[in-house]
């Protein structure tokens, strides 16, 4: 590894590192993809990585091409501790809301956990449960939070791997490319289709209005 990779991960590892000289053994990072498209469920990811833990590459998913994204999610759940995840199909976000969905998510994903963890880090999300686990929010954790880097990985992976077996179903809408984001593609697709079950009624109902 570069020594410029090990510095960067170094200081992405140093929040974590913070906790853990207060005396917390196992830490665990939570983060979500898909609240903001118009189609599609939000996935949230929870991973408890080991301590001494330096995978090259891990970073905010956003930070990260897709084809990396894909090794990475590998190496991740493979060296991980334990790992879950929560997936909110579009009903229930149209139901109960994205943010609740989110939540909602967030506690499946520790369900799935089959190991405790001590401690809690997610990326900025509060007012949640976490099975009697303490939590800190992070605002931006997953660019400055090694675990909360590796929970974004997952997810986005998760659910872009969920959204391209949605493409074969549907593939007027192009779902593998933009991952059911509001691109101007996926609209000008809804604007001459229509909606198909995946879309979030409560995401798209200015789009059909205008239509």
């Amino acid at each position: 590894m570069k020594e410029k990779e090990l510095e960067r991960l170094t200081n992405l590892k140093q929040i974590e590192e913070d906790i853990y000289k207060t005396g917390v053994k196992s830490i665990c990072g939570i983060d979500e993809a898909g609240r903001g498209p118009l189609a599609g469920p939000v996935v949230v990811a929870a991973v408890i990585m080991p301590k001494d833990s330096m995978i090259e590459g891990v970073n905010d998913s956003k930070k990260v091409s897709e084809k990396k994204r894909e090794a990475l999610y590998e190496k991740i759940t493979e060296e991980a501790i334990a790992w879950g995840v929560g997936i909110i199909d579009q009903k229930q976000i149209d139901e109960i809301n994205i943010l609740q969905a989110t939540k909602k998510g967030l506690t499946m994903a520790i369900k799935e956990l089959k190991v405790k963890p001590e401690r809690i880090i997610v990326d900025a999300l509060t007012g949640i449960d976490t099975l009697g686990i303490p939590y800190t929010p992070i605002i931006k954790g997953d660019a400055k939070c090694y675990s909360i880097a590796a929970a974004s990985i997952i997810a986005k992976v998760t659910r872009d791997r969920i959204m391209r077996q949605w493409d074969e179903i549907y593939p007027q809408y192009g779902f593998e490319k933009h991952k059911g984001y509001g691109t101007a593609a996926h609209i000008a697709a809804i604007k001459e289709y229509g909606i198909c079950p995946l879309h979030r009624l409560s995401f798209v109902k200015n789009i059909i209005k205008n239509k």
